[in-house]
């Protein structure tokens, strides 16, 4: 069980002389991929913060004379992010002012590591707030087949209780966040992947996912760009094939009144031809009528 006292005052051991790890290997690809990509998703979804840490298979002393802890994944909040240039090597509880980490995530792997009964009770006991499992074998195969895929605890009272999903994701709000599953690609790898969403349901795209987002709104703005440009050409010749009807209409009327003006002077010297040879005609003392 968590041995959680000690004498605070005698020099503590420091990380260079703690092991960072209990030097068991991950027996499942799934122990280190989903733990970091819910790690790259937070540093795009935190990116300006420096308030927070999430550890991938890292060792979680609580007690310089207990084995540390080394869950799949944990979050702390309240810790700087940036703690030099190398870095953790491990996690210790007196060297983070006593902040306990707030998740711990396990993920069930081929070879069953107590998840859901010693560390759920070292957890528990601990004080973690939130302890996730993952079980990639559920409704498959498995001593824990029945199981949920997901699971989610809260530490209430000192007890963990069992948080209710909606649409496989829970709501975490001292983190502000939900966690949750659904299948996608990642690492050119498609399956099923733990997520953080927003209090709305949405879920936060991964850095590929941006890129090939802003990709095809770039796409969508350069062809919407050259149906524009190409409405504006279409636009400009019809406007050009409006002008030149228009002068063609300007030129036919000019004819049209071009001819009238012609008729009306043809008119206008027959009438004057048939005045003048009324007159002589009448000079000459000869009737027009007898003509």
């Amino acid at each position: 069980m968590v041995n959680l006292t000690y004498n605070k005052n005698r020099p503590l051991p420091s990380a260079e002389e703690l092991p960072s790890s209990d030097e068991t290997p991950v027996d499942n690809q799934l122990q280190n991929d989903l733990p970091n990509l819910l790690l790259n998703l937070l540093a795009l979804i935190w990116s300006g913060r420096d308030d927070w840490y999430f550890g991938v298979d890292m060792a979680v002393y609580y007690n310089p004379d207990e084995s540390a802890f080394v869950p799949d994944g944990f979050l702390a909040v309240g810790v700087n992010h940036d703690t030099g240039e190398r870095g953790r090597l491990s996690y210790i509880l007196w060297g983070e002012k006593y902040i306990l980490p707030i998740l711990f995530l396990e993920v069930i792997s081929e070879k069953y590591n107590s998840e859901y009964e010693e560390k759920f009770l070292n957890y528990q006991s601990l004080g973690i707030l939130y302890y996730v499992i993952y079980n990639p074998f559920s409704g498959r195969r498995g001593r824990f087949k029945k199981r949920q895929r997901l699971e989610v605890y809260k530490l209430i009272s000192g007890k963990y209780q069992l948080l209710e999903s909606e649409n496989n994701r829970v709501w975490l709000p001292e983190i502000g966040l939900a966690l949750g599953y659904e299948k996608g690609e990642h690492i050119a790898w498609y399956r099923e992947w733990l997520y953080w969403y927003d209090q709305s349901g949405n879920r936060y795209l991964t850095a590929e996912e941006r890129a090939m987002n802003a990709e095809a709104i770039a796409a969508q703005e350069r062809l919407a760009k050259q149906e524009a440009e190409a409405i504006a050409a279409q636009e400009r010749l019809a406007k050009q094939e409006a002008e030149a009807i228009a002068a063609q209409e300007r030129l036919a009327k000019q004819e049209a009144e071009a001819i009238a003006a012609q008729e009306s002077l043809a008119k206008q010297e027959a009438e004057q031809k048939a005045i003048r040879l009324a007159e002589r005609l009448r000079l000459l003392g000869i009737n027009h009528d007898e003509m």
